[in-house]
Formats: C-alpha cells, sequence, structure tokens
C-alpha cells in the first residue's frame, strides 16, 4: 500500500511526519492491504499560524482496487488528533464498504441453498 502525504505550509516538521504517517497508516491500515492500492493523506492548519478551536485538518482518501476512492476528513485542535480522527474514520468506512462487499459475495442465493426445501417439478406430475 502506498502513502502519499501533502502537508500545508504551515505545517511544521515535513519530513518527520511524512514518516510518522507512513508508518501509523500502514499500521491503521493493516487489514486492508490487499484491498487498498493507494492512501492520500492531506494535512493543513486551516487558519494558519493564527490559534483556534479545530483549526487542523486532515483528509483522507483510499484507493481501492474495483471501487471509487473512499474519503473522509477530520477537524481537531492539533494534527495529531486530526490524523487520528481521519484514520478511524478511514478505517470505519473501509470496514462497513468492504465487509459489505464481501458479506454479498459469499452469501448464497435461495435457488442454490440446500436447506431449501425440493423444488417438484409440476410437468411430470399425472
Amino acid at each position: 500500500m502506498q502513502v502519499q502525504v501533502n502537508t500545508h505550509n504551515g505545517v511544521q516538521g515535513r519530513e518527520a511526519m511524512e514518516l510518522w504517517t507512513n508508518e501509523e497508516v500502514n499500521a491503521g491500515l493493516a487489514r486492508f492491504k490487499d484491498h487498498v492500492t493507494r492512501v492520500e493523506v492531506h494535512i493543513s492548519d486551516e487558519n494558519s499560524g493564527k490559534a483556534g478551536a479545530d483549526d487542523k485538518r486532515c483528509t483522507m482518501e483510499a484507493r481501492v482496487a474495483h471501487q471509487p476512492p473512499a474519503a473522509v476528513t477530520h477537524h481537531a485542535p492539533t494534527v495529531d488528533e486530526a490524523f487520528r480522527g481521519a484514520l478511524r474514520k478511514l478505517k470505519h468506512l473501509l470496514e462497513s464498504t468492504l465487509d459489505r462487499r464481501n458479506d454479498h459475495r459469499d452469501r448464497d442465493s435461495v435457488r442454490r441453498d440446500s436447506d431449501a426445501a425440493p423444488v417438484i417439478d409440476q410437468t411430470s406430475v399425472t
């Protein structure tokens, strides 16, 4: 899984943040490594230097094979909280999306259910 990190000019420590973000995303989404090809992380300070509540924003977009991209956004007072909130949301979104897809495929049709009542052919009954 490839992780691409984009930061706004107001965010400090770009190189260290890229390493940390890469490790956290790979650890947090390890369960989905066979399905997710790339995760884009966008971190920004919306007030850029001014103090404010929930002025840090983290947007994550996951590219899932054979699916449209899944994106989430989280606002928080710190970059760490914004990142962790977005990662938690993305994990939940991927769980619900991929589990729903897998549950649908694992389910047998009534027509193929071996426990269902047998079908009686009415054309051969006299």
